[in-house]
């Protein structure tokens, strides 16, 4: 059974730092591509980041390039998004997603996580 589990979020200050993790289990992703998504409250689920398993690729939401870090940990099948200077407006439940016909949009995913809330303050 495929399992992709979040962690790490939480509550902090705008100009904060947070670090999302991803437990993947279940099946190789190998050749996957894994994928950060968030929904803010009120709105739509929208792309954040995406990294190929290997982690040789990553692509980015142009609202958390230059702040947001994709990487990957093949050997514990974990995939992190490092997160700096976060706004208000980066609020919402972070999703973690794995698939084959990603990056960018939700469709392009088969597998998806629960979900971890992600609060900043200003």
């Amino acid at each position: 059974q495929v399992q992709l589990v979040e962690s790490g979020g939480g509550s902090v200050q705008a100009g904060g730092s947070l670090r999302l993790s991803c437990a993947a289990s279940g099946r190789s992703f190998r050749g996957a591509a894994m994928g950060w998504f968030r929904q803010p409250p009120g709105k739509e689920r929208e792309f954040v980041a995406a990294s190929d398993w290997s982690g040789g690729s990553t692509y980015y939401a142009d609202s958390v390039k230059g702040r947001f870090t994709i990487s990957t940990d093949n050997l514990n099948n974990t995939v992190y998004l490092q997160m700096s200077s976060l706004k208000p407006e980066d609020t919402a439940v972070y999703y973690c997603a794995a698939g084959y016909r990603g990056p960018y949009s939700s469709s392009g995913y088969d597998y998806w996580g629960r979900g971890t809330q992600v609060t900043v303050s200003s």
